[in-house]
């Protein structure tokens, strides 16, 4: 058949790498030169620990196919880094505890290590931390590399071709219309325009159950060591569904964010690129019309939990910035995917979750499609 894409971030390009592979030809229309939202801009966690039970099986699916990509395209620097959730208070082991304790708990690849055996599996952590709760499932990849990384093996199959700097104006059953005049003709059409729900997205599937989000996160100059894990802090405990149950009820009962922690909806999330920098982040803003700057406040709380736990300085930090990701607020849903007209579907909405479930949901899209 033949697939038209709208939008190349990574659903967009799971999408087509799903098409390919099974044998479609593919047209692959992304309004940028090169992508420049949600994707591009988050940590590139592959981040199967915070997942809830009904999010797990896809998740674990998704970690495979990612390295199944990684094995295909080693530009997009898949690893099996696994993380450590660093835990600074009774209430916060109290959270782990229970976590492990549960049925899921080895296909999460949870351990709960006292800080001895967490700094050897991560040398780096020479700081202040009471235990941590490890995650061998957890991944990562270079979220700046790995979708021009894809496209390139995409594109000496001689199925796939890329049109950057033009943007889906109308899409008449299954024929685009782009803004330079051409047209595009096609069996299917799959939109995956991220955290634009406006324009043509609203033409075709008018009001979604989605929501945007904002985050500010930062990047420093190389590290000189190696931080062989991702790292989270105990506030993350609070952000991600698996961890929901009585002792995350007492933690947030009996214990209180710091105020700017909780002001911006902060957890921590901190990843070594594979040039040496850390990735580190997030805030948390859901209110729109979002601010059109970003806040020195949380990159300073952030620098000062992350050189607490490390304990050392952090390197300088080279690069501020904020994004903003498209969040689907059904629980029971991956997703937002819907066909709005006949061979022509709109798939967005995994929320912080992209980077993660990309290429599941690029798998289920196709499955579902019959591609």
């Amino acid at each position: 058949m033949r697939v038209t894409i709208i939008g190349a971030g990574i659903l967009g390009t799971a999408h087509a790498w799903q098409a390919v592979r099974r044998g479609h030809d593919v047209v692959h229309l992304e309004r940028e030169a090169e992508p420049r939202g949600a994707t591009v801009r988050n940590f590139g966690l592959v981040w199967v620990s915070g997942r809830s039970s009904g999010e797990l099986d896809a998740s674990l699916r998704s970690r495979i196919l990612w390295e199944e990509i990684g094995t295909e395209v080693p530009a997009i620097g898949f690893r099996p880094c696994g993380s450590l959730t660093l835990l600074r208070t009774p209430a916060e082991v109290a959270v782990a505890e229970e976590v492990c304790s549960r049925v899921d708990a080895g296909r999460r690849g949870f351990r709960l290590l006292e800080p001895g055996a967490a700094r050897a599996v991560n040398p780096v952590l020479r700081g202040k931390f009471v235990a941590a709760l490890h995650c061998a499932r957890d991944g990562a990849v270079e979220s700046r590399q790995a979708l021009p990384a894809i496209r390139a093996v995409l594109g000496a199959t001689g199925r796939y071709t890329f049109v950057p700097g033009t943007e889906a104006r109308d899409v008449d059953g299954t024929r685009v219309r782009d803004d330079r005049g051409n047209t595009h003709d096609a069996d299917i059409v799959i939109v995956c325009a991220g955290a634009d729900h406006s324009g043509l997205v609203r033409d075709l599937a008018g009001d979604m159950p989605v929501r945007r989000v904002r985050l500010q996160m930062m990047q420093t100059a190389p590290l000189d060591e190696q931080l062989t894990t991702a790292i989270a802090d105990g506030d993350s405990l609070r952000y991600y569904p698996a961890y929901a149950g009585n002792a995350l009820d007492s933690l947030q009962r009996n214990e209180n964010q710091d105020p700017v922690a909780y002001e911006h909806r902060m957890q921590l999330l901190c990843v070594q690129r594979l040039h040496g920098d850390l990735t580190i982040g997030d805030t948390h803003e859901y209110t729109e019309p979002f601010a059109f700057d970003v806040t020195e406040a949380p990159y300073t709380y952030l620098t000062g939990v992350v050189e607490e736990l490390l304990g050392r300085r952090l390197p300088p930090i080279r690069q501020r910035w904020a994004g903003v990701y498209s969040q689907c607020v059904d629980p029971g849903r991956l997703a937002y995917r819907a066909e709005v007209a006949s061979g022509v579907w709109v798939v967005t909405g995994p929320g912080g979750r992209g980077m993660t479930l990309g290429p599941v949901i690029g798998e289920h899209t196709a499955n579902e499609i019959g591609l």
